[in-house]
């Protein structure tokens, strides 16, 4: 298990977040549940520095 830094941005209304995550066999854990707009699914995740695809829990 990895210690690791992830930025999120809403894709609706523009909102950004940043936050330490676990990252264990390529799944991420950050408690990040949805934006303040309530938007659960369109985000943009960037894990130091990489744009990725990768499903939150």
């Amino acid at each position: 298990m990895m210690r690791i830094k992830i930025k999120i941005r809403c894709k609706q209304c523009g909102e950004r977040f940043t936050l330490r995550g676990k990252k264990e066999r390529g799944r991420i854990e950050t408690g990040f549940k949805q934006c303040l707009c309530d938007n659960r699914d369109q985000v943009e995740i960037e894990e130091e520095g990489m744009v990725t695809g990768i499903q939150l829990n």
